[in-house]
């Protein structure tokens, strides 16, 4: 791939541009940082014909396994996991947690008899026989999930939905964004890279830009949050 920003020009691997996290400014309130990963295409959808892997290269899917070694604990919707089919993880001891509110999942497929897998669920969800993470009542509690995440871990990587990552949007959780823009324009009403989140004006700034096969591949990283109106 080619590096547009900050090396103008250069041409690196895809193991350079995502050798290391994003520096981290903290967070302040003890959870581990976060970042979103996600691919969309130029109409804005995250998804063809209900997954994401029609709008993803070679190089993207390159990008989201380094990632994913960068992570310690990979968080991802229910609905997601179904559609793309989630299994073990490759990276050893990386775990995956499954945000739902009610655990109608396939808890005999092999994200979860490998142990790797686990729950996110409200207080008042139904018992389950997998290991979980309760928090919140009716409906998750991210933060608080966040904060209660077996291993503690240092960096934890956001796989979507659409609907997940509105919330974690929502709550102001987001610190880093890994974005891949596929050139092609898809139509449609595939869902977009957010959805259930407040109108909220939040800023992040561009850390890197590279190019490949006419896919973008942009890290961006929190800045500062305003209302819509910027008041």
């Amino acid at each position: 791939m080619i590096c547009i920003y900050p090396r103008h020009g250069e041409l690196i691997t895809v193991e350079q541009a995502y050798a290391q996290p994003e520096a981290s400014d903290g967070n302040g309130n003890g959870r581990p940082r976060t970042a979103l990963c996600m691919v969309t295409s130029l109409d804005g959808s995250i998804a063809l014909s209900g997954a994401s892997g029609g709008l993803s290269s070679p190089t993207d899917r390159r990008v989201l396994a380094q990632l994913r070694l960068l992570a310690d604990v990979i968080i991802v919707g229910a609905g997601t996991v179904r559609d793309e089919g989630y299994g073990p993880p490759k990276k050893p001891g990386q775990r995956i947690g499954v945000v739902t509110r009610t655990g109608d999942l396939d808890l005999a497929a092999a994200l979860f008899t490998s142990g790797a897998g686990f729950l996110i669920m409200p207080d008042n969800a139904p018992p389950t026989a997998v290991e979980a993470v309760r928090a919140g009542t009716s409906h998750v509690d991210l933060l608080s999930a966040l904060q209660s995440l077996p291993g503690n871990p240092s960096r934890v990587q956001i796989e979507g939905g659409a609907s997940l990552n509105g919330a974690f949007l929502a709550d102001d959780l987001i610190d880093e964004i890994n974005l891949t823009i596929s050139p092609n324009f898809v139509g449609g009403n595939g869902p977009r890279l957010s959805l259930g989140a407040p109108e909220i004006k939040k800023r992040f700034l561009l850390t890197q830009l590279c190019e490949n096969d006419s896919y973008l591949f942009a890290r961006y990283r929190r800045g500062s949050t305003t209302s819509i109106d910027g008041d």
